[in-house]
């Protein structure tokens, strides 16, 4: 299960498959080295995105991909 406190380096290396998902909701750079360390929750601050509801779409997608 993924959390906000995740960071997107660390979620896209363990499935890469979400980055569309990070790409729909505004995070557009996916390869910056800043957003490599950077937590969903933080990522999400700076976006203006509501973290919560994004972890929950992350998880719900990674539970019907299994």
């Amino acid at each position: 299960m993924i959390t906000k406190d995740i960071t997107i380096g660390e979620l896209l290396r363990e499935n890469p498959q979400t980055a569309p998902i990070l790409m729909a909701s505004g995070m557009h750079c996916l390869g910056c080295p800043s957003a490599q360390a950077e937590s969903i929750g933080e990522a999400a601050m700076v976006h203006g995105i509501d973290a919560d509801a994004l972890v929950e779409q992350i998880n719900r997608f990674l539970e019907t991909a299994k």
